[in-house]
């Protein structure tokens, strides 16, 4: 079974998220690559759980319609 997967991390930068394994940043085991996988915090801010695929579709709908900036 797979672990649960954090929302919002503490410190997401110590830790490579590329598999149920969480290695520290400095000792991966996986040897998935050479660089740890960043959390999707680290990648898209702190709001990445209310868009996508997984979105639930209540927030979808508050993201449509925040409206778009007004260009000069």
């Amino acid at each position: 079974m797979a672990k649960k997967f954090p929302v919002a991390p503490r410190n997401p930068h110590r830790i490579c998220w590329g598999c149920d394994k969480y290695c520290p940043a400095d000792s991966l085991a996986c040897g998935n690559g050479s660089e740890r996988t960043q959390h999707p915090v680290e990648l898209f801010g702190d709001d990445w759980h209310l868009w996508g695929l997984d979105a639930e579709p209540a927030a979808a709908s508050r993201v449509a319609a925040v409206p778009a900036a007004a260009e000069p």
